[in-house]
């Protein structure tokens, strides 16, 4: 199990996540997190693709990081994120796609919608998001495996 003072997460949003991203941030951050905010920083409007890179390239650099990113849908974010090799994003809309996504697919990034999620809920999903371990089963590593090598075919 892991040290929630020494797991790291990076967390982002656009402008239709700004509010949420704010609460969860803090509720984080109460519950022991290590969280660093980046962007973006007020509601205007700004381009998902470039916080999903941020916060992707943050995750990538720190191992067993996590990312969180808050956009109207996670649809966009989740794209974004994916483009970049070793991040495995979800757009988990409950908390059991959550779990599946950890335990199954060792995803690093999290991503939801602000428009489709109250935020109690995202609080259920990022809950168990961060509580659930990849399971490390022989199957499952074989299939990461050969999601991470598709990133390589043109």
């Amino acid at each position: 199990m892991f040290d929630k003072e020494k797991q790291k997460l990076f967390i982002g949003s656009d402008h239709a996540g700004f509010d949420e991203k704010a609460i969860l941030h803090k509720w984080l951050e109460e519950k022991g997190f290590n969280v660093v905010d980046l962007g973006c920083f007020n509601a205007d409007g700004c381009d998902y693709p470039d916080i999903a890179r941020e916060v992707s390239e943050k995750v990538l650099e720190v191992e067993g990081a996590f990312g969180v990113l808050l956009c109207g849908t996670g649809i966009g974010m989740a794209m974004a994120a994916n483009k970049l090799k070793g991040i495995r994003a979800v757009d988990a809309t409950d908390e059991s796609m959550a779990v599946k996504a950890r335990e199954h697919n060792d995803a690093n990034v999290l991503a939801m919608g602000a428009r489709m999620l109250d935020v109690a809920k995202m609080k259920e999903i990022l809950g168990k998001f961060v509580e659930t371990e990849f399971s490390g089963e022989e199957r499952h590593q074989r299939r990461v495996d050969k999601v991470e090598a598709l990133r390589d075919v043109k």
